[in-house]
């Protein structure tokens, strides 16, 4: 499958420099993470959450668990996880369970954990089970500009 294009788009619209990286296939990020030989610290994890307007995308490290009270209380709303359906509908080139974390290129609102702060190298999800997409941290920003952050994880 490769890269999602609207992921591919939404990059190279913004001029950010990247590479993807191939692995064996995967099925939880965790797992991405160990078969990549990468830290779960630096591997960004997108989950999908819903409200009475619409959707979030809540980005945080593959390493860490994600606390639902306090990203309700950031937001000042209740929020909870999208289903399957609503996720694969609103990322319709990606596959099951492999989202990417920018939510801009899909449209959506995005929150980003302050645990991300600091790593020099990220990855995520490139929207299959078998591609990482690898960015700086400088051209993690470019593509995070319109995210709001605060601290919603722990680590696991």
């Amino acid at each position: 499958m490769g890269m999602a294009i609207t992921l591919q788009q939404y990059m190279d619209l913004h001029e950010v420099d990247y590479d993807v990286l191939m692995h064996k296939p995967t099925m939880t990020s965790s797992h991405t993470a160990q078969s990549s030989h990468i830290s779960g610290d630096c591997l960004a994890k997108g989950v999908v959450l819903k409200h009475e307007d619409g959707y979030i995308l809540a980005v945080l490290p593959a390493s860490h668990h994600l606390h639902l009270g306090t990203l309700q209380r950031m937001l000042d709303r209740p929020v909870g996880l999208a289903t399957e359906a609503e996720i694969t509908r609103l990322f319709d080139d990606c596959a099951e369970g492999a989202i990417p974390c920018v939510g801009a290129a899909y449209g959506l609102k995005t929150m980003i954990d302050e645990s991300l702060d600091g790593q020099t190298d990220l990855y995520f999800e490139g929207g299959d089970h078998e591609s990482l997409v690898h960015v700086t941290d400088d051209q993690f920003r470019i593509l995070m500009a319109d995210a709001e952050s605060g601290r919603f994880s722990d680590h696991d």
